[in-house]
């Protein structure tokens, strides 16, 4: 293996342990060899370097609150495997890494994943890549679509408002492409939430106050490329924890707790005909049209 591609594997490994963890928060992913145990307080200079020799890297994790967290793997056993991630298997959604499990209160699968983009002049434009994690007990919710093939469920509105409104944890991860402004976002998201809402009579005082808080919160954002938003969705709460983190910057956080605008959020991205990205709504199909045949 050439040292280019070599170090070219190793910084894929590096984004894909980045994409696992999304419960650290990192400034920046850092690969050394590890010669002793780091201390909790040690000084960790921020930055990324890839040993000329080496059969394990580790990666530091800086946490916002608490000790780092620090993982340690062997990337010859990985390369081997080629993308086999601590034992998860990771997803490449047009290069970007996604593990195939993650765990927030629960282990969560990647049911679902695409793109949003557009055409121009016979261009595409490729904007977001996104992963729909849920909890694999969605299917159990959704046992009268079981005869139905993939391209009817990817036509199917009311299969898609049935996942929508399953009692079951939900957890989204978006991948910035191309660079655009935080308040681009924030106002396509609000836009589309709004005009959900006013198309059902459910666009109140509190609607309005709850997206122009999301509105603000992505005001001052710039998402650079391999930035990252979530959204939580509790099976227990119609509540949303919406995160942001880009490189060089301390992860920030968001919770939704109106839940005509939380519904909507989810529809904006798992709303069938009706999403924002086509090809994860096919994704989607897919991968749950074959489950329910199980």
């Amino acid at each position: 293996m050439g040292k280019s591609k070599l170090e070219r594997e190793k910084k894929e490994f590096c984004d894909a342990l980045i994409a696992n963890h999304r419960n650290a928060l990192f400034t920046s992913p850092m690969i050394i060899q590890l010669e002793g145990p780091p201390s909790v307080g040690d000084r960790i200079t921020i930055g990324r370097s890839f040993p000329a020799q080496s059969s394990s890297i580790v990666v530091f994790c800086y946490k916002s609150t608490g000790p780092r967290r620090v993982i340690e793997a062997s990337f010859d056993a990985w390369a081997k495997t080629r993308l086999r991630l601590v034992g998860t298997e990771v997803v490449l959604v047009d290069d970007v890494p996604f593990p195939s499990h993650i765990t927030t209160t629960k282990p969560l699968s990647l049911l679902g994943h695409g793109i949003t983009d557009i055409e121009i002049h016979f261009l595409q434009i490729k904007f977001t890549a996104i992963g729909v994690y849920l909890d694999p007990e969605v299917v159990s919710h959704l046992q009268q679509w079981k005869t139905k093939k993939a391209n009817e469920l990817a036509e199917d509105d009311d299969f898609f408002d049935a996942l929508i409104s399953a009692p079951v944890e939900k957890f989204l991860r978006v991948v910035v492409i191309k660079e655009i402004k935080g308040s681009q976002y924030g106002v396509q998201l609000e836009s589309a939430v709004r005009d959900r809402l006013a198309a059902d009579d459910k666009y109140e005082e509190e609607e309005e106050e709850a997206l122009e808080k999301i509105v603000e919160f992505f005001q001052s954002k710039y998402f650079k490329k391999d930035s990252t938003i979530t959204f939580h969705f509790p099976a227990t709460s119609a509540t949303a924890e919406i995160s942001f983190h880009t490189e060089g910057k301390e992860e920030s956080k968001i919770k939704v707790e109106n839940a005509n605008v939380v519904e909507n959020i989810k529809k904006w991205y798992l709303g069938g005909t009706r999403g924002v990205s086509p090809s994860t709504i096919s994704s989607l199909a897919n991968t749950l049209s074959a489950e329910l045949t199980k």
